[in-house]
């Protein structure tokens, strides 16, 4: 940038010229992890435009109409949130994945995302009215008079079958052979445990941690995790929340943590091994979770185990911290229950040492199909190349349940 100013750009042509140079050169990248790694350097030469520009400042609720639908070529996470996301209603890329990290953050706050739309931003003018419609991937550009009365009618219906789902959320879940299950549901932002509320659910049985981390500009410290984890359990109103320590790396990169870039990030320092390799991070979040349960019931889970080895290691740093905090006098947990995800297909043939460890094990279905069929959940070409009924896959579930109820 500094360059091309001393060439006689303006700062801003020079910031423009420099994004451009970077696309075109990442365009040449084979890796599809890598070269999704421009959306993060064009995310930044966005925000430094605005900055130079002085339209920095968020779009707030005055500026936005009621109902709007975002188009972009791609977007990161904390620019999303720049916006008053209670009026947007749809967000429309032409590039990105449905594991990229703003549809993440996008579907947290119930927003609608329809990624590898080519030519979107050509297509379709501002102000345009638009209809999408997430779960067929549709987008219906200046749609008729019957068009729009069709997609009211199938809002309606939908509200009316939230209504029913809502009025049958204290029937017990049980199966017709008299199996009682126990619901859970899924949450990675705080404003997830409304559902949790409304839906009935038995209690959270994944609180990604990791989304709070992805949206900040830095690695948050001791005190605001255990603001951020003591409020969760707040609204969770006693129910069993179960904490998964970060699982970053792969797909899920923090902005201010790039130490190392793998050729197979799927397979590579990520989850687990990163909180193993920092323990300093690993032990500040534990050091969080007890803070913040005090003297609740605390559950936590440690990622993508892929030996017993490593489920010890991470239990040991926490039962560092337990001391720690009962030599300082901290409130323990009332109960403890420590967990493991089952994500790595070769845990199976482990499970005779890692049972008697375990209070439960977490089945994280999206990497153990990935494992399981080879095929990049991430990659847009491959990521449906797979049956999620495969007997293979029901047959490795029924052996964990078997083994698990012995």
């Amino acid at each position: 940038i500094h360059e091309a100013i001393d060439g006689g750009l303006t700062a801003e042509a020079a910031v423009q010229k420099v994004m451009d140079d970077t696309r075109a050169r990442m365009g040449l990248v084979v890796d599809p992890y890598l070269s999704e790694r421009v959306y993060d350097l064009e995310d930044l030469g966005n925000r430094l435009l605005q900055h130079l520009s002085g339209e920095i400042s968020a779009a707030t609720a005055d500026e936005l109409p009621d109902n709007v639908v975002l188009l972009a070529r791609n977007m990161g996470p904390a620019e999303l949130l720049d916006y008053e996301t209670s009026r947007v209603r749809a967000l429309v890329l032409e590039e990105g994945s449905p594991t990229a990290h703003v549809a993440i953050v996008a579907r947290a706050l119930n927003i609608p995302v329809i990624g590898m739309v080519k030519g979107v931003l050509s297509q379709i003018d501002p102000l345009d009215p638009v209809i999408v419609d997430g779960e067929n991937a549709q987008i219906f550009v200046r749609p008729g008079d019957d068009i729009q009365q069709i997609a009211i009618a199938t809002m309606d219906l939908r509200q009316r079958r939230r209504a029913e789902f809502a009025a049958m959320r204290d029937i017990p879940a049980i199966t017709r052979d008299k199996v009682r299950i126990s619901l859970n549901l899924n949450a990675g932002l705080l404003m997830d445990l409304q559902s949790l509320l409304e839906s009935g659910a038995d209690g959270v049985g994944l609180y990604r941690t990791e989304i709070p981390f992805m949206v900040r500009s830095g690695f948050p410290g001791v005190e605001a995790q255990t603001e951020l984890y003591a409020n969760v359990l707040d609204r969770a109103a006693g129910k069993t929340v179960s904490f998964r320590t970060l699982d970053i790396g792969g797909d899920k990169q923090l902005p201010y943590f790039r130490e190392y870039i793998d050729q197979n990030p799927a397979m590579g320092w990520r989850s687990i091994r990163v909180g193993l390799d920092r323990p300093g991070m690993l032990r500040q979040q534990l050091r969080a979770m007890i803070r913040a349960v005090a003297g609740r019931e605390l559950s936590v889970m440690f990622p993508m185990i892929a030996e017993v080895a490593e489920f010890e290691a991470a239990k040991h740093l926490l039962d560092i911290e337990l001391a720690r905090a009962h030599a300082r006098g901290e409130a323990l947990p009332g109960r403890l229950r420590i967990g493991a995800m089952m994500e790595v297909p070769g845990l199976m043939w482990q499970l005779d040492a890692l049972l008697p460890l375990v209070d439960f094990l977490s089945v994280g279905s999206n990497d153990l199909f990935q494992f399981m069929f080879a095929s990049d959940r991430g990659n847009p070409r491959v990521a449906d190349r797979y049956d999620v009924l495969a007997p293979g896959l029901l047959k490795l579930l029924q052996t964990l349940v078997e083994r698990c109820d012995n």
